[in-house]
Protein backbone atom coordinates (compact mmCIF):
# COMPACT_ATOMS: atom_id res chain seq x y z
CA UNK A 1 0.00 0.00 0.00
CA UNK A 2 1.35 3.38 -0.81
CA UNK A 3 2.52 5.77 1.95
CA UNK A 4 -0.46 7.79 3.64
CA UNK A 5 -2.90 5.26 2.40
CA UNK A 6 -2.69 3.59 5.90
CA UNK A 7 -5.64 6.18 7.20
CA UNK A 8 -7.58 5.97 4.03
CA UNK A 9 -7.90 2.12 4.38
CA UNK A 10 -8.87 2.19 7.64
CA UNK A 11 -11.60 5.03 7.46
CA UNK A 12 -13.30 2.58 4.40
CA UNK A 13 -13.28 -0.10 6.45
CA UNK A 14 -14.76 1.55 9.65
CA UNK A 15 -17.25 3.04 6.39
CA UNK A 16 -18.30 -0.18 5.07
CA UNK A 17 -18.15 -2.45 8.49
CA UNK A 18 -20.16 -0.01 10.33
CA UNK A 19 -24.01 -0.82 11.40
CA UNK A 20 -26.61 0.85 9.59
CA UNK A 21 -26.04 4.71 9.63
CA UNK A 22 -28.74 7.19 9.51
CA UNK A 23 -29.09 7.73 5.69
CA UNK A 24 -29.70 4.10 5.45
CA UNK A 25 -33.47 4.49 4.32
CA UNK A 26 -31.58 7.32 1.61
CA UNK A 27 -28.95 5.96 -0.27
CA UNK A 28 -29.89 2.23 -1.06
CA UNK A 29 -26.29 0.59 -1.97
CA UNK A 30 -23.48 1.73 -2.98
CA UNK A 31 -22.42 4.74 -5.60
CA UNK A 32 -19.29 5.99 -6.92
CA UNK A 33 -17.08 6.55 -9.91
CA UNK A 34 -14.87 3.09 -11.04
CA UNK A 35 -12.52 3.60 -8.28
CA UNK A 36 -14.90 3.70 -5.62
CA UNK A 37 -17.26 1.14 -6.61
CA UNK A 38 -14.01 -1.38 -7.26
CA UNK A 39 -13.54 -0.14 -3.32
CA UNK A 40 -17.33 -1.12 -2.53
CA UNK A 41 -17.62 -4.98 -4.35
CA UNK A 42 -13.33 -5.99 -3.16
CA UNK A 43 -13.05 -4.10 0.04
CA UNK A 44 -9.17 -3.42 -1.15
CA UNK A 45 -8.01 0.06 -2.75
CA UNK A 46 -6.07 -0.06 -5.85
CA UNK A 47 -4.26 3.54 -4.71
CA UNK A 48 -5.70 5.47 -7.09
CA UNK A 49 -5.54 9.39 -6.33
CA UNK A 50 -9.03 10.17 -6.74
CA UNK A 51 -11.91 8.44 -5.94
CA UNK A 52 -15.55 8.50 -4.65
CA UNK A 53 -17.82 5.98 -2.98
CA UNK A 54 -21.17 6.86 -1.54
CA UNK A 55 -23.00 4.50 0.92
CA UNK A 56 -25.69 4.50 3.62
CA UNK A 57 -22.76 5.44 6.42
CA UNK A 58 -21.08 8.24 4.14
CA UNK A 59 -18.91 9.66 1.27
CA UNK A 60 -15.64 9.17 0.36
CA UNK A 61 -12.47 10.16 -1.61
CA UNK A 62 -9.17 9.57 -1.82
CA UNK A 63 -8.65 12.00 1.07
CA UNK A 64 -11.27 12.13 3.18
CA UNK A 65 -13.96 11.27 4.98
CA UNK A 66 -17.48 12.21 5.91
CA UNK A 67 -19.82 10.19 8.35
CA UNK A 68 -23.05 10.71 8.40
CA UNK A 69 -24.72 11.36 11.62
CA UNK A 70 -28.38 11.99 12.65
CA UNK A 71 -31.14 11.71 10.88
CA UNK A 72 -31.39 13.72 7.01
CA UNK A 73 -34.11 16.24 6.59
CA UNK A 74 -36.01 16.29 3.52
CA UNK A 75 -35.71 19.96 1.49
CA UNK A 76 -37.81 19.97 -1.59
CA UNK A 77 -36.44 16.88 -3.62
CA UNK A 78 -33.21 16.79 -1.54
CA UNK A 79 -32.01 15.59 1.77
CA UNK A 80 -29.86 17.50 4.43
CA UNK A 81 -28.02 15.60 6.61
CA UNK A 82 -25.53 16.03 9.33
CA UNK A 83 -21.63 14.78 8.77
CA UNK A 84 -18.37 14.61 10.63
CA UNK A 85 -15.84 14.28 8.02
CA UNK A 86 -12.01 14.07 7.88
CA UNK A 87 -9.38 14.55 5.77
CA UNK A 88 -6.07 12.36 5.38
CA UNK A 89 -3.32 12.86 8.44
CA UNK A 90 -5.51 14.98 10.09
CA UNK A 91 -6.96 14.54 13.49
CA UNK A 92 -9.74 17.30 13.99
CA UNK A 93 -13.36 16.29 12.38
CA UNK A 94 -15.07 19.28 10.90
CA UNK A 95 -18.70 19.52 10.94
CA UNK A 96 -20.51 19.70 7.92
CA UNK A 97 -24.50 20.00 6.63
CA UNK A 98 -24.10 17.85 3.65
CA UNK A 99 -27.15 18.27 0.47
CA UNK A 100 -28.02 14.97 -1.12
CA UNK A 101 -29.97 15.46 -4.13
CA UNK A 102 -30.66 13.00 -6.71
CA UNK A 103 -29.38 12.92 -10.14
CA UNK A 104 -30.09 11.62 -13.29
CA UNK A 105 -29.81 8.01 -11.32
CA UNK A 106 -27.06 8.59 -8.64
CA UNK A 107 -26.26 11.51 -6.27
CA UNK A 108 -25.20 15.14 -5.63
CA UNK A 109 -23.12 16.11 -2.83
CA UNK A 110 -22.85 19.60 -1.87
CA UNK A 111 -21.29 20.99 0.88
CA UNK A 112 -22.39 24.68 2.34
CA UNK A 113 -19.46 26.18 0.68
CA UNK A 114 -20.83 25.11 -2.96
CA UNK A 115 -18.23 22.54 -3.11
CA UNK A 116 -20.24 19.51 -5.23
CA UNK A 117 -19.04 16.24 -5.66
CA UNK A 118 -20.87 13.98 -8.54
CA UNK A 119 -23.07 13.06 -9.84
CA UNK A 120 -22.07 9.75 -8.18
CA UNK A 121 -23.98 6.86 -9.87
CA UNK A 122 -25.02 3.61 -8.40
CA UNK A 123 -21.89 1.01 -8.33
CA UNK A 124 -23.05 -2.10 -10.63
CA UNK A 125 -23.71 -5.35 -8.84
Amino acid sequence: MPPGRPLLALLLGIALAGPAGAAADIIDGSYGDEEGCRYATTGESSGADFFFLLNRDGVTTAASYCEFKGEGEQVGGATKIAAECHEEGMEEVTPYDLTLTPDNGGYTVSFPDGTRWGPIMRCKK
